[in-house]
């Protein structure tokens, strides 16, 4: 049964990387990244302004307003940054088929692409202008204007529909002219779409694909809609490929405008009573990292008789506190494992099937403000929801249920590996009473021992990950070492699809399990720059992160390869 189970899911992996690694859903997704910032820093103003509401304190209207400018004009505007961050994604991902002396420009991209959605989200009024769908209301109108902007550009381009100037004439100047072609078909298609849907339908494009898709809105919330979200991210990891990097992009435009939603309604004396917000996936679905695993590292580490499990456990527990749950995922491993199927898609249903319960039985406030990824989920739900006292109580009874599910499932495996190891034990025992000898040796071994004095001068290292966590640890790893032995080697660690341009500047790229899906999409990249791209097992990375000789050696291994 166990069997049959793999191969099912490997059958579909091809499916789900293909999904994964689409260039306008990579797009969507990296896009996004790029606006996080704007995001985390606008929260920050929202907290100082209400969370002290929560203790009964609250600033005059002055001062509230005064924190507010920050919040209105970061994100009051986010829908314009990431039509642009989109735009910029798929540009670079187009001009990768095109010739290195005919790309499509994409500063000019983000401008037209700017300009395009301006024309389609700001309603005009008698005494100035109203920018609701400048805003989080405009996400999906956003993503459609990043998202044909640069086809455009590219059929331009590719075709050479542009003015050409004599080869006298300066390349910059003549990249400006080559631009005008593209940006006046782009501003104009869109100056037609928005005059368009005024005449029919009475409003603009953003407040129609609001109406239009509110029936979804709305469904999403439901239990089944919930555990849909929750358990699909946990169903693609099981299968090897990153589920939020699928499931986030649909469902981003919903949690951004939910969260704002909430606040508002807290704002006015109400209860914040959208379940789904933007960090329902962080630290509800996923408490502890996709399959809500921050339990089963502390299970692992506290009650495991197997050393396996005891080990990844030590490992694991502290990177799962802060939602970096690879070390858990491939060193136990979760991935491919029947033994853990069950448990890991319905644990992430059962949380979040519970906070609903919470905000619409119990009436507690439902999450306002958006917090980082990384802060650790019995810390994040409190926080968000404004110290909603029941908050409080809600972290302490998902913890006893995630407990609950894993137990069973982890008392199984831990035993099946227990009777291995004391088997190995015996059959080691076996052969030296039998004169035997025993000899470890393994490519691991090699990579400790491996010349580390083969790194040449100022070599520099990229490490990938979903979500810049296990790629902070290993580079740090590396610099730490670096600077240790005085070895001319410096590493950076980002999300996929954050700064990508940095990969033009880099000697090795090193990209991590969870994003294999993305491999072809980075060697197209890392070939135009003439970088080497390497990727890693889950076993392999998980014991690179733990180990910085083993890090150190094997980037010295493949730079000395290069």
């Amino acid at each position: 049964m166990s069997t049959g189970i793999q191969k099912k899911m490997e059958k579909f992996k091809p499916l789900f990387e293909k999904i994964a690694s689409n260039q306008y859903i990579a797009a969507i997704r990296d896009g996004f990244i790029a606006a996080m910032p704007i995001i985390l820093f606008s929260s920050i103003f929202l907290m100082i302004a209400y969370v002290p509401n929560a203790w009964g304190f609250y600033w005059s209207d002055k001062v509230t307003n005064s924190l507010l400018i920050a919040y209105n004009y970061s994100m009051g505007l986010l829908a314009l940054f990431v039509t642009g961050t989109t735009a910029k994604n798929l540009t670079d991902s187009k001009n990768l088929s095109l010739p290195k002396t005919n790309q499509v420009n994409p500063i000019s991209v983000i401008m037209a692409a700017e300009i395009s959605f301006i024309i389609l989200a700001i309603v005009p009024l008698k005494n100035g202008v109203d920018l609701t769908y400048m805003g989080t209301q405009g996400l999906i109108a956003a993503y459609i204007v990043g998202l044909i902007t640069p086809n455009i550009y590219y059929v331009c381009i590719k075709n050479n529909v542009t003015i050409k100037l004599p080869p006298q004439v300066p390349q910059n100047i003549a990249q400006t002219f080559k631009d005008v072609i593209p940006m006046a078909s782009t501003v104009t298609i869109f100056w037609a779409v928005d005059l368009a849907f005024k005449e029919l339908t009475g409003v603009n494009l953003p407040k129609f694909i609001i109406q239009l898709l509110s029936p979804l809105f709305s469904a999403s919330e439901t239990y089944l809609g919930l555990s849909i979200i929750a358990g699909a991210m946990a169903f693609f990891w099981f299968c090897g490929v990153q589920g939020p990097s699928i499931v986030q992009p649909a469902v981003v435009p919903i949690m951004i405008a939910n969260t704002a939603a909430n606040l508002q309604m807290y704002q006015a004396g109400h209860q914040a009573s959208h379940v789904l917000a933007m960090n329902t996936m962080d630290y509800v679905m996923n408490f502890g990292g996709t399959g809500s695993t921050l339990v089963l590292a502390y299970i692992f580490m506290f009650f495991a008789k197997s050393k396996q499990l005891k080990a990844v456990g030590s490992a694991s527990f502290i990177p799962g506190t802060f939602s970096v749950n690879e070390p858990i995922l491939f060193g136990t491993p979760i991935i491919m494992n029947p033994m853990f199927f069950f448990p890991f898609i319905l644990t992430p249903i059962v949380n979040v099937c519970m906070f609903k319960f919470f905000v619409d039985v119990l009436g507690m406030n439902s999450i306002m403000y958006t917090m980082p990824w990384t802060l650790p989920g019995f810390i994040g739900i409190p926080v968000s929801t404004g110290f909603a006292p029941l908050s409080f109580v809600y972290v302490a009874l998902i913890i006893v249920l995630d407990i609950l599910v894993y137990w069973p499932f982890f008392r199984a495996y831990d035993k099946s590996l227990l009777a291995e190891e004391v088997a190995k034990e015996e059959n080691v025992e076996t052969t030296e009473e039998n004169g035997g000898i025993v000899i470890a040796a393994s490519a691991d071994h090699e990579l400790q021992t491996a010349d580390n004095q083969a790194i040449p001068e100022n070599s520099t290292v990229l490490v990938l990950c979903a979500g810049g966590g296990t790629s902070g640890i290993l580079a740090n790893a590396l610099n730490k070492l670096a600077t240790e032995r005085g070895l001319s080697l410096s590493a950076a660690a980002r999300a996929y699809g954050q700064d990508m341009d940095l990969i033009q500047d880099m000697d090795l790229v090193i990209l991590a399990p969870q994003m294999d899906s993305m491999k072809n999409n980075l060697k197209k990249i890392t070939d135009k720059y003439g970088v080497k791209m390497v990727s890693t097992s889950g076993k392999q990375y998980v014991e690179l992160t733990r180990d910085g000789d083993k890090a150190l050696a094997f980037v010295s291994e493949q730079l000395s390869n290069n």
